[in-house]
């Protein structure tokens, strides 16, 4: 609940033309940092949006109107706020956890897909035509995908401009504007300063030739650890570096124009609800990356999870309210690659964490594109799906069947008969791998629950989730039974009773 004894959900916009400004207006009142990136507060009277956390004075009613996105207020003619930067907020949680076409389709605009296809080729990922589209976003979202692509760049080029000592034209070139002089009059009207200003504003790290230092915003509480730990003990060799003593995480990246790499600190963050901000160094051959490659690690940070609304869903109930006592804002784990968690997926079927990632080490070194990355230990990209595609099943380290699932799915994705970059439909996706040879439900449930972020993904006869309610003192014959009460978290529930495995020192076993 919010301070104001309002609930989230009760100012949680369900579209631009649906916001409760009661419930907005008390929720500004009590200044709760639970709300930001769930609706943005302009005032008419003086031009400027922000987030309701800020803590400027609250203005007065009569003069306040709510925006489901910052594109949305932008498109009205507000500027940011410079005092509480409402830009710099994590994204709606409504984005991940909306399995609609708005959805789907800002999941593939903070991806940077506008700026590489333009409004058509969103369309086409999404299934409609480019004027429905454009008429569903604006009555969703309160903005058309241009000016949420345009909104998305801005923030960008923000955060290149005051982390970053790049020159203003690759600043404008890695945010995706099609112009320097394009990108100069965007940053002066959404933040009513020249790009010179905001780089005065604040202090700056030098780096190299196409390294950048980010900063991610994430909600919280943030249960980094756990999330770090159990990236750890997946880790590809080659692919993936990690230390959880130090909080390091550190991988190669496959991205539109070029390979990269991104280096993070992941840690715990404070159990207060508000916004933390995760330190991110990407190494990237071609900058117009930047805006895919940091969304893609946001995704493998869950970082628009909502760790308060999980939270509410869990508390009380038998099972899970001792869990999340445990691990306050636990996250679950997300990819950056959707071809690769699903050949993983396919690789772990029936074996232990550490088989299969010693396959996976074996197929990245044997058929993994070889870079140089500049950091030690990160020598692959993982295989894309034509690698896969054109492998012989028999050839593989692994039972037959299982080396002609893998070789199966990755000809589909090659294909585009299935597509995992969250753009399409997650039941589509659901039924088109359930129709490939080798792919069952535990194997297609796992791929959307980390390729698709999807939240309400539970996997009844997986067997630590089995071992998992069998400690808890739950029956494991009526799993399917007792998730329906966790939904629609229940990707949450899964990884709450995963990592509860490794509470009882008498379970050794590892699970994927």
């Amino acid at each position: 609940m919010a301070a104001s004894g309002t609930s989230r959900t009760a100012a949680r916009p369900h579209g631009a033309g649906r916001l409760d400004a009661e419930s907005c207006y008390r929720a500004v009142k009590s200044r709760d940092r639970r709300f930001d990136g769930v609706f943005y507060t302009a005032v008419r009277t003086t031009g400027i949006y922000c987030r309701p956390s800020c803590p400027a004075r609250t203005p007065a009613l009569a003069n306040v109107t709510y925006y489901p996105t910052a594109a949305a207020a932008q498109a009205a003619g507000f500027r940011a706020c410079k005092r509480c930067l409402p830009d710099a907020t994590p994204g709606s949680p409504d984005w991940d956890v909306a399995a609609d076409a708005a959805g789907r389709a800002m999941r593939l605009i903070s991806d940077g897909v506008v700026d590489r296809e333009g409004v058509e080729g969103l369309a086409q990922h999404v299934g409609y035509t480019p004027r429905h589209l454009t008429r569903l976003l604006t009555a969703e979202l309160g903005a058309g995908p241009l000016a949420l692509a345009r909104a998305r760049r801005a923030q960008t080029a923000r955060v290149l401009i005051e982390t970053t000592d790049l020159g203003f034209a690759d600043v404008a070139f890695a945010a995706g504007f099609a112009s320097v002089r394009q990108f100069n009059d965007t940053v002066r009207e959404v933040y009513a300063a020249s790009p010179t200003e905001l780089r005065g504003r604040r202090g700056h790290t030098r780096t190299g030739d196409g390294v950048l230092e980010l900063r991610l915003a994430v909600r919280t509480p943030y249960a980094g650890s756990a999330l770090l730990s159990f990236l750890a003990d997946r880790a590809v060799p080659g692919v993936e570096l990690a230390d959880v003593v130090t909080g390091r995480y550190a991988r190669t990246l496959d991205l539109p124009h070029g390979p990269g790499t991104v280096e993070l600190t992941v840690t715990d963050h404070p159990a207060e609800p508000g916004t933390a901000l995760v330190p991110a160094t990407f190494r990237l051959a071609d900058l117009r990356d930047t805006a895919a490659a940091a969304e893609r690690v946001r995704r493998l940070l869950d970082a628009d999870g909502d760790p308060v609304a999980v939270a509410d869903a869990f508390a009380g109930d038998p099972v899970l309210g001792p869990l999340q006592w445990r691990r306050p804002g636990l996250r679950v784990p997300g990819h950056v690659d959707g071809t690769e968690v699903a050949a993983r997926a396919v690789l772990g079927q029936q074996v232990s964490v550490a088989a299969a990632r010693t396959v996976a080490g074996r197929l990245v070194a044997e058929h993994g594109r070889r870079v140089d990355t500049g950091v030690p230990g990160l020598t692959h990209l993982f295989p894309d799906a034509a690698a896969l595609a054109g492998l012989d099943p028999e050839s593989l380290p692994m039972p037959r069947s299982r080396g002609r699932a893998l070789v199966g799915l990755a000809a589909a994705l090659a294909a585009g008969d299935v597509a995992l970059d969250r753009g399409a439909s997650r039941a589509d996706v659901r039924t088109a791998l359930l129709g490939l040879a080798g792919i069952g439900p535990w194997t297609a449930d796992y791929i959307a629950m980390r390729a698709l972020g999807d939240p309400d993904v539970f996997l009844p006869t997986d067997l630590g989730t089995r071992d998992a309610l069998r400690l808890a003192g739950a029956d494991p014959a009526r799993a399917a039974a007792l998730a329906e009460r966790w939904r629609p978290w229940r990707s949450y529930a899964q990884l709450h009773l995963w990592h509860s495995l490794g509470d009882d020192p008498r379970d050794p076993s590892e699970r994927i």
